[in-house]
């Protein structure tokens, strides 16, 4: 019983963690339905992470002095009604408050479930156990998000959550575990390199995660389910880290410095695609994938190792991560958009001469301008989805071939100039990950309270 407990838990924690990511494929649907921005739509991501960051540490000091049940069991509970009120949310600000109320939960329910899975399994593997299951769910989040946006809805990425944190409510109910903080107890200072390494990875990990799926399914045009399959290489590479590094017998620090410079190299192979192909990203991602292998887990352990309250610790490291993602998406966010909007002009020319020289009626071209005009205005602060303006524009037959090619034509146009858009944003994403390979070199320190 308690080992299925403690299955429910770690599940839970992984499911907790995944949602700070898991609806990045989701994104681009959310978009249409909600009929918002991609400015706004990024909001979905900070409101869940910047909570998430803010609160983790308040109420991993509140919860260290009550019955752990209680507040996994509560946070869970949360969880899943938020979870269910993020399905049905009419609008885009519904969804972001519903966002909010899930990661406060979620909160809750990640330490919560810290001291749960050390009553079950022991406090060393209790603690692995939570890292392990929040690296996978880190990991894997996107590409579950996709292939649930892909098959039913993105409302379904939500919907399957509430059975789940419904059963680990009564899981985390059987778990004996006391009150772990007394008045006598010795009280670390936090590590702060380890943190703020953290925080500066996750920033530049946020490039992938979010900017990548952008590029794929709304840059590009994949589908969410291929766009799932392509980014499945970063967890992985993730997964295949660990074995890696275990056979090499590497020293934790240079595994973070490698793992950092791995995120860098990878992101700058994304800001740098020769072609809208997606065999091209399968190197970078790769990349990618070995350094968040390669550094989440081992920033987590180390910001945690022989420090008490044990709780409190963890709770900086998932506030340094999700803060992380948030510094990630307030930089590279307007990064994104300014490029965008400024590749509006010259990508305006250049479906006007592609227009112009296409081997059409003067009055076909007269009416596809008019249509390519409206919904370059309707879709603004959008990568433009054109094939609207050629299925409402009423072509001669045989013009209709050449207006197929004229299409495929403005495609690959907008494709290049979407590419050279996220070019910066990539860049900067790199950056970050090279602030962090400076952060992991600062000598630690050492105090203690």
């Amino acid at each position: 019983m308690r080992r299925a407990a403690g299955l429910l838990l770690a599940v839970t924690v992984a499911m907790v963690l995944a949602d700070s990511a898991v609806v990045t494929l989701a994104l681009p649907d959310i978009l249409r339905h909600l009929d918002t921005s991609v400015a706004q739509v990024a909001w979905v991501l900070i409101s869940f992470n910047l909570v998430l960051g803010l609160v983790a540490v308040p109420t991993a000091v509140v919860a260290s002095r009550a019955d752990a049940r209680i507040t996994g069991a509560l946070g869970i509970a949360v969880f899943a009604g938020a979870s269910a009120w993020c399905a049905a949310a009419p609008s885009i600000e519904v969804l972001i408050t519903a966002r909010c109320l899930q990661a406060l939960g979620g909160a809750l329910a990640l330490v919560g479930c810290l001291e749960l899975l050390m009553a079950v399994y022991g406090e060393r593997r209790g603690i692995a156990t939570w890292v392990t299951a929040g690296v996978i769910g880190t990991a894997t989040g996107p590409v579950a998000g996709g292939l649930l946006t892909q098959a039913i809805s993105w409302q379904s990425i939500f919907v399957v959550q509430v059975p789940v944190a419904a059963l680990a409510v009564p899981a985390a109910l059987t778990v004996r575990a006391g009150v772990r903080c007394s008045p006598g107890q010795v009280r670390h200072l936090p590590s702060v390199r380890s943190n703020v390494t953290l925080a500066l990875a996750s920033a530049a990990l946020t490039a992938a995660l979010f900017l990548l799926v952008l590029l794929l399914v709304d840059g590009w045009r994949h589908s969410p389910a291929t766009a799932a399959l392509t980014v499945s290489v970063v967890p992985v590479a993730a997964l295949a880290a660990r074995p890696i590094v275990r056979l090499l017998r590497t020293p934790p620090q240079v595994e973070i410095a490698v793992g950092c410079f791995l995120v860098a190299g990878g992101l700058s192979g994304l800001a740098l695609l020769p072609a809208a192909e997606l065999a091209w990203t399968v190197a970078p991602q790769a990349l990618v994938g070995l350094g968040l292998g390669l550094t989440v887990d081992q920033l987590t352990a180390q910001a945690m190792h022989l420090r008490e309250p044990r709780v409190e610790h963890a709770s900086w490291t998932i506030g340094a991560r999700h803060l992380g993602v948030v510094v990630g998406l307030a930089i590279l966010t307007p990064i994104f958009v300014g490029d965008l909007e400024d590749a509006q002009v010259p990508a305006q020319e250049a479906i006007t001469a592609l227009v112009l020289d296409a081997p059409l009626t003067a009055q076909d071209k007269v009416d596809l301008a008019k249509a390519l005009g409206s919904e370059l205005a309707n879709q603004e602060g959008r990568v433009p989805d054109l094939h609207r303006a050629f299925v409402t524009t009423d072509f001669e037959p045989e013009a209709r071939a050449a207006a197929a090619e004229l299409e495929r034509d403005l495609d690959d146009q907008l494709e290049r100039a979407v590419t050279r858009a996220f070019r910066d944003s990539f860049l900067a994403g790199a950056g970050l990950a090279l602030l962090a390979l400076l952060a992991a070199a600062v000598p630690p320190w050492r105090r203690s309270a």
